[in-house]
């Protein structure tokens, strides 16, 4: 590797995030190195999907272990660490709230700890989420709303967000954290609504399937797409200070309205085919989520390039394609 090359390490880099972000820095010229616990079933599939699995250095590691995450620090020599890992579903989390904590919590403060011991002058990027909000005290969240989580996984990556403040105050680190609220892309995994709605879309329109189950369909979401957002985090990283930024479209969406889109997009009416099931209702829901991204588009110069519309379309055609194959 030469001087002028730089090196990032990626946390979850198998996942959506990890690998759209993965994309844009091999497009950068960066040497990308990403950690793969043994313990996951192989979700490389998005890399393989991008056509960049090849142009990837993986690395076992965990971030329940600190030792393998010190490894990954010194065999990456990395400049850039980008912590995406984590237990992502909120709705697992009520299942294994010890696990989301100690993976999603804990473990942002192992990987801090693993670039403190091995270089401290790296520069870090921590994932928060606007599920920090959960009730949400304020009509449009931004980097000054008080948090309050309604799920394991929100008290969690509170406590990982808070983590990135204190070392990059306690030991002067350029930690930042991306407080980036609901983004979702063809790459999504089929437990999060939106993909659930477009995998079920493309499988009934090709007659594989009759309806569509769902919870609360009228909580409303600020939803963008991944790889829009990715380009945030490389943004934050980039900057002479740290900081915390939240990452949002600023329009609000309901699911009702997401299904309607992504019926329509194939010619049907949801309310044929859309079934209410107590069963998805969460223990304490989250009603809205609105970010304001103003910091984001001033300090940093991001703004989101795709609608709502274009989204759902590219989700859905993407789930038509698969199961026509």
């Amino acid at each position: 590797m030469s001087n002028t090359t730089r090196s990032a390490l990626i946390t979850g880099i198998t996942g959506q995030d990890g690998a759209y972000l993965a994309r844009l820095l091999l497009g950068k010229g960066y040497e990308v190195y990403g950690l793969a616990p043994r313990r996951s079933t192989d979700t490389s599939w998005r890399l393989r999907e991008l056509g960049i699995l090849d142009g990837v250095h993986m690395i076992d590691g965990d971030l329940a272990d600190l030792s393998s995450l010190i490894r990954a620090m010194e065999t990456s020599r990395a400049d850039e660490v980008y912590n995406l890992g984590a237990q992502s579903f909120v709705g697992t989390s009520w299942q294994q709230p010890l696990l989301t904590a100690d993976v999603d919590g804990t473990g942002a403060i192992r990987m801090l700890e693993a670039v403190r011991i091995v270089n401290r002058e790296a520069h870090y990027y921590q994932a928060s989420t606007s599920e920090m909000f959960g009730l949400i005290q304020a009509d449009r969240q931004d980097e000054n709303t008080p948090f309050y989580p309604r799920s394991p996984y929100g008290v969690a990556k509170v406590m990982a967000h808070w983590a990135t403040v204190n070392y990059r105050e306690s030991h002067g680190m350029h930690a930042s954290s991306g407080i980036l609220f609901n983004h979702e892309s063809p790459l999504r995994g089929i437990e999060f609504v939106t993909r659930k709605v477009t995998h079920a879309v493309a499988s009934i329109k090709l007659g594989k399937q009759k309806e569509l189950r769902l919870g609360n369909i009228d909580s409303k979401r600020d939803w963008g797409f991944a790889g829009d957002y990715v380009e945030a985090m490389w943004l934050m990283t980039q900057q002479p200070s740290p900081d915390d930024y939240v990452v949002a479209t600023g329009i609000t969406v309901s699911v009702r309205d997401m299904c309607k889109l992504a019926f329509a997009h194939v010619g049907l009416n949801y309310e044929d085919y859309l079934v209410i099931d107590p069963k998805f209702m969460r223990p304490a829901e989250v009603d809205v989520l609105l970010g304001n991204p103003a910091k984001a588009k001033a300090k940093l110069g991001w703004t989101p390039h795709t609608p709502i519309e274009e989204l759902v379309a590219m989700m859905v055609d993407a789930d038509l394609r698969r199961l026509s194959a």
